[in-house]
């Protein structure tokens, strides 16, 4: 009966979708009077050189294997993203019910390769990069969180799911790996044989018997040595070996993981809801913690949180001392009452270095991975009263950007600026290439008519935290971010995952 019901609603997505969506851009609420197309100035570009990070062997590319850019999370490009240059916004609409873009990678042909979501399931979706027509795609198992969130109206259910695909990555040769619902990892390729390009399933390992009933994948990645990892949201942390497909499993009890991997040459990085984690393989070939550091997840579940405990994948840094060492950092953010902490570890032993307080004393939580560079980490704060997700009809968040620098002795961290936009709900990231940071802010003022929810992609200089130009992007429920990435292109142009689909800004010389 459920996959009778999941048939016809999604038969119906597609045809509402071809009668609501003419020329497939995502549909604004009508507004009476103009809205500013642009504030601010176009950004002169101050370069702060290539990030460096390990190339894991058997990913694609930095900057093109993943929703946080590489395997260390920096969400960090080398590509200059736009400036602000007569911005031109697109959108493709996805599907009516959703069509969030929740990862986002690039082939060695420029062209992007994402997962997308809706109330009915996941699609795996070869896009044009610039027109961002869809070119080919294939329909991923349903999610249980989805069937209970159709049966029970319960919405919720979806957006708080990570599992089944939500995260993924691009392996050498353009290839994604997912761990799809029915905990399957499977590894696709484009087929352009029949001279239209065609997902077709390369390889997989079926590793539901090793898992408890209830029990999902929330990610999957390869290490340095081709044993590919992963988690499932109840909290089990395992690998299939390379060599022999041989699945080894261990269980972090009463624990939950809701947040990707963060991979490097020294371990597997991993935060439950409860603790930060290095893990290892021992000499009888099993998954175990090399460190185990507890966090504060405070006494309950905060607004715009989705579970009680650390919101952020980790995001790894490898920093100069002043005595020509180099210091391994972790950092992620807690779930402390009052004020969240941006809490960085030693990689090496799991000790604390700092712990920084975030934000306003009781509306303060960070759900969104932190960028990560040169000594740099920057946060958003992601508390909202209303609730930032995309049922809400009028979403408002708390203001509060803050970038966190390490002393120069690597010993500690201190402010280095604070900036008072409010980024709700976006994974944030930063382009190298112009020493810009990008956000997605809704925009609140005399300018804007009443009651109307105007979004804008929104770039702040890294070195001052100057708020640089906020380019209008739409208005509405379908435009709203609802938890989705940022992604800076090779070519040049920023995408932001939006509840109905995709949409690009460019840069246009004129």
């Amino acid at each position: 009966m459920n996959k009778i019901l999941l048939k016809v609603i999604s038969l119906l997505s597609a045809f509402l979708m071809l009668l609501l969506s003419p020329g497939g851009q995502i549909r604004q609420v009508k507004v009476s009077g103009e809205i500013p197309r642009f504030y601010g100035e176009v950004a002169v570009s101050k370069p702060l050189g290539a990030v460096e990070v390990p190339q894991n062997p058997y990913l694609a590319p930095e900057g093109t294997n993943g929703m946080h850019g590489n395997s260390y999370n920096t969400g960090s490009y080398s590509y200059s993203g736009p400036l602000g240059m007569n911005p031109v916004v697109q959108s493709r609409s996805l599907n009516v019910f959703g069509g969030l873009v929740a990862t986002l990678m690039f082939d060695s042909q420029g062209r992007i390769m994402c997962i997308s979501g809706n109330v009915v399931g996941f699609r795996l979706l070869l896009l044009d990069a610039d027109t961002l027509k869809i070119l080919a795609e294939t329909r991923l198992p349903q999610r249980a969180s989805t069937i209970d969130a159709i049966l029970s109206l319960d919405f919720d259910k979806i957006s708080t799911d990570t599992s089944g695909g939500a995260y993924c990555h691009l392996l050498q040769g353009d290839r994604p790996i997912i761990g799809n619902a029915e905990n399957v990892i499977q590894i696709y390729y484009i087929d352009e044989s029949t001279g239209k390009p065609e997902w077709k399933i390369e390889k997989e390992w079926d590793i539901s018997a090793n898992l408890p009933k209830g029990s999902y994948i929330t990610d999957a990645v390869p290490d340095h040595d081709g044993n590919i990892w992963f988690v499932t949201r109840p909290g089990e942390v395992g690998y299939v070996e390379k060599d022999t497909d041989e699945v080894h499993v261990m269980e972090l009890e009463n624990e939950e993981i809701q947040n990707a991997l963060a991979i490097a040459e020294d371990g597997v990085y991993i935060v439950s809801d409860h603790a930060m984690y290095r893990f290892d393989i021992n000499n009888e070939r099993a998954p175990y913690y090399t460190w185990r550091t507890e966090c504060d997840r405070g006494t309950t579940l905060k607004p715009g949180a989705i579970n009680q405990g650390p919101g952020t994948t980790p995001s790894l840094l490898d920093v100069p001392c002043l005595d020509g060492s180099v210091k391994k950092l972790c950092g992620i953010t807690d779930n402390a009452d009052g004020q969240v902490n941006m809490v960085i570890y030693d990689r090496d032993n799991g000790n604390g270095i700092a712990a920084i307080p975030l934000f306003e004393e009781g509306h303060s939580v960070s759900e969104n991975s932190l960028i990560a560079h040169g000594r740099s980490f920057i946060v958003e704060n992601n508390y909202s009263d209303s609730g930032a997700g995309f049922l809400e009809k009028n979403p408002t968040s708390y203001p509060g950007v803050i970038r966190v620098d390490m002393n120069e002795d690597c010993t500690g961290a201190e402010i280095a600026w604070t900036s008072d936009e409010a980024s709700p709900t976006v994974v944030p990231k930063l382009s190298t290439g112009n020493g810009l940071v990008y956000l997605y802010t809704r925009v609140m003022n005399d300018d804007i008519p009443e009651n109307v929810v105007a979004w804008y992609f929104t770039a702040v200089d890294f070195e001052t935290g100057e708020t640089i130009y906020k380019v209008f992007t739409g208005t509405g429920r379908n435009f709203n971010n609802s938890y989705g990435p940022i992604t800076i292109g090779p070519n040049g142009t920023a995408y932001v995952g939006v509840f109905n689909g995709l949409i690009s800004i460019t840069d246009i010389e004129l």
